[in-house]
């Protein structure tokens, strides 16, 4: 009897495994088509919640999820995608049937260009293409009610994301990769592909949905581990991992800021230096750097370089970047001497408190006056000043700063570079209210790891709350100060 019962369970296994539906190697395959959902199994908790509408998979309604019949370890999945406002939807991959509630199993691929969710203090940043909770990207690439294209690749252990065919994600799961408690399968592996339907303000569409199955590949070493926990951390905790002070220098492309940040899951912005005797000079050679970086998953920033920048520029060509920065760097004394801080030669401290009580009050004229969004290289000295920077910088000094970054909404920088400003401000600035954000400030091509940033995180305990987004084009302060005039004196 034994005998015949292992007999019988082999035939079951085989007879479901026949089942499958079975996808050659190389091979595009339809998954719909356009009319039925043939091929995919029922769909768990509310089936209603996807319908066909104009060929294209309609998920609308209470949460559900959609599976589909077939299993795969190596593949290329693609499809047609358009969301509207609201829309919350994801893309499971190597993932398991379940009856209910969200997948335990592989990873979902966030579809989600626009919604930000009921909190008003922890909104969704997460965009489309992210790997939910592991690689988060926050770049809005595709908007909301227009058509756009999503291909997910696997092959052994990594993970690449494509958005109307621009890589813009990648992901190498370590061996044994840090995952928080209930994550523990959020794992590669055999399993199958499907689509979320997140809650009833939620509409997306899919269409022309198909998948190929790929060979075996060889593992990708991952360069970092102990990085690669950390970051997968912060991911989890949904803190943006931005470096929105990154420059083309020292060789530096485009193209390695990009592969940078996949290998890393550092999120990047770009931003030319603008302003008197700098690259970019005046509205057309603005407009050409727009050009020649649009296009490319990164934010795409401005450095108002000087005090005379806000006479080089009109506010339409400055709107067209995402935010704009600057410093106090540069300035002119009360001798009419112009300062470069960064300079030896270009600076002059005739008395050290005199120089400090000048920084300060040219830093408050700066912030509240001109049309930024970020304070960079904040608090940095001259360098003869620097050993002295903890003493210089009283609680008074760092008090009146902190002042006109909250009444201007201007954000704080903390600079990996300059490792400033140090903890003591950084907990004063968030006891204020003020927001802050992260920059490497290269003069390189190495743009390190925000070493000095993660270390603030945790002794000055940042949330993802505490940090500084993007505003929305009539929010900018281009668009709301408009221009003053040169400060000088």
């Amino acid at each position: 009897m034994r005998s015949v019962s292992n007999c019988f369970l082999m035939l079951l296994v085989l007879f479901a495994a026949a089942c499958q539906p079975s996808v050659p190697v190389g091979e595009w395959q339809p998954m719909f088509d356009g009319k039925t959902f043939d091929g995919w199994k029922k769909a768990a908790e509310h089936p209603e919640s996807f319908t066909v509408e104009d060929n294209a998979i309609k998920c609308s309604g209470e949460r559900s999820h959609l599976f589909y019949k077939g299993n795969f370890t190596n593949f290329e999945w693609e499809a047609e995608v358009k969301t509207l406002e609201k829309a919350n939807s994801g893309v499971y991959i190597s993932t398991k049937y379940q009856a209910e509630g969200y997948p335990e199993s592989g990873y979902e691929i966030q579809i989600n260009n626009s919604h930000r969710g009921p909190s008003k203090t922890h909104p969704e940043r997460r965009k489309t293409g992210s790997i939910n909770g592991i690689r988060n990207i926050y770049y809005p690439f595709v908007q909301d009610n227009e058509w756009f294209k999503i291909r997910i690749k696997v092959v052994e252990n990594v993970i690449e994301v494509f958005l109307n065919d621009v890589k813009v994600n990648e992901y190498t799961q370590p061996e044994n990769p840090w995952r928080w408690e209930g994550a523990e399968k959020y794992l590669l592996g055999e399993g199958t592909i499907a689509l979320q339907s997140h809650d009833p303000e939620s509409t997306t569409y899919y269409r022309n949905l198909r998948i190929r199955a790929l060979p075996e590949g060889e593992p990708k070493e991952v360069e970092d581990v102990q990085l690669d926990a950390i970051v997968t951390k912060l991911m989890r905790a949904g803190f943006p991992l931005v470096d929105y002070h990154v420059h083309l220098k020292g060789g530096l492309t485009i193209e390695e800021v990009v592969a940078n940040s996949q290998r890393l899951g550092i999120n990047y912005g770009v931003a030319p230096n603008c302003g008197l005797h700098f690259p970019v000079t005046d509205d057309a050679s603005l407009y050409q750097y727009i050009e020649e970086v649009k296009g490319s998953p990164t934010f795409k920033g401005m450095q108002a370089e000087g005090r005379e920048w806000v006479t080089l520029f009109s506010p339409e060509a400055i709107s067209k970047f995402d935010y704009v920065f600057t410093d106090a760097m540069t300035f002119t004394d009360r001798k009419g001497r112009r300062n470069r801080i960064w300079i030896p030669e270009e600076v002059w401290v005739d008395d050290k408190q005199q120089f400090m009580d000048d920084l300060v009050a040219k830093i408050e004229a700066i912030f509240s006056q001109e049309p930024v969004d970020i304070y960079v290289n904040p608090t940095v000295l001259p360098a003869q000043l620097m050993p002295e920077y903890d003493q210089l910088w009283t609680k008074e000094r760092m008090e009146k700063v902190i002042k006109v970054l909250t009444d201007n909404g201007i954000a704080l920088e903390i600079n990996a570079r300059y490792k400033t400003p140090h903890a003591e401000m950084i907990k004063m600035a968030k006891e204020a209210g003020v927001k802050f954000s992260f920059g490497t400030n290269n003069v390189t091509s190495d743009l390190g790891h925000l070493q000095y940033c993660l270390e603030m995180i945790e002794e000055c305990g940042l949330t993802p709350g505490d940090m500084f987004e993007v505003k929305p084009d009539a929010q900018k302060p281009i668009n709301v100060k408009g221009l003053p005039a040169q400060i000088t004196g």
